[in-house]
């Protein structure tokens, strides 16, 4: 169903996305955004499912502007390489390129993200730092961080209660800080809508991609 474009950031950078396009006219755009295991398997196989339901979308590699065609694997190993290329590239490079993959799918109509892991909170900073008509973040990690940055468009946000990585305390406090967000806590560890991951848990990934469509329903078409 996808194929392997190229495009350009603003700042003149070269980088490769996947692009799922659907069968008939598209409801809209959609920025799916990746993991730190790069654009993997995985990552293509839900840019696909998101175009069977109409959206044109497509996943920026955005390890390309330190090394091209990143893939990992889920294990110690795969993920040490993952974050070490997610330190090295820090805030703003990921989102000059998720800027120009939202402009590459706009000719579909309004445009949302959603991003896993790195790309949850990605997906964050995209809502309050791009224009953007949507929001959906998955365990993002690093959003209790940016609590203090507030969304310009409506935020959609999914954690598991059991998750590792995300301590109880920080899905608090970006509750308290956004009392308006939806939050929603399913009994699942980090990853959970992976299928590939000790931790994928298929009632929880159900629900909340019946949420997430419904949402982006609402919010892009």
């Amino acid at each position: 169903m996808g194929e392997t474009i190229t495009l350009n950031a603003e700042d003149g950078t070269e980088f490769t996305a996947y692009r799922a396009t659907p069968s008939a006219s598209p409801r809209g755009g959609l920025v799916v955004i990746q993991e730190v295991f790069g654009i993997n398997h995985h990552i293509r196989s839900v840019a696909d499912g998101f175009a069977a339901e109409g959206f044109d979308a497509i996943a920026p590699a955005l390890f390309d502007r330190k090394e091209a065609g990143v893939e990992l694997t889920y294990d110690a190993d795969g993920l040490a390489r993952g974050r070490a290329l997610r330190t090295a590239l820090g805030w703003d490079a990921p989102l000059r390129d998720i800027a120009a993959a939202i402009a590459a799918v706009a000719e579909s109509g309004k445009v949302g993200v959603v991003g896993y892991c790195w790309g949850g909170s990605l997906a964050w900073l995209s809502a309050t730092r791009l224009d953007i008509a949507c929001s959906v973040a998955y365990y993002g990690g690093q959003i209790n961080q940016f609590r203090g940055e507030t969304p310009s468009c409506p935020t959609l946000l999914h954690f598991g209660e059991t998750d590792a990585f995300i301590p109880p305390e920080h899905r608090q406090l970006v509750a308290e800080h956004h009392p308006d967000i939806p939050l929603h806590v399913y009994p699942a560890g980090h990853g959970f809508n992976c299928d590939a991951r000790a931790d994928y848990h298929a009632d929880s990934a159900r629900l909340a991609r019946e949420r997430t469509l419904a949402f982006l329903a609402e919010h892009v078409g």
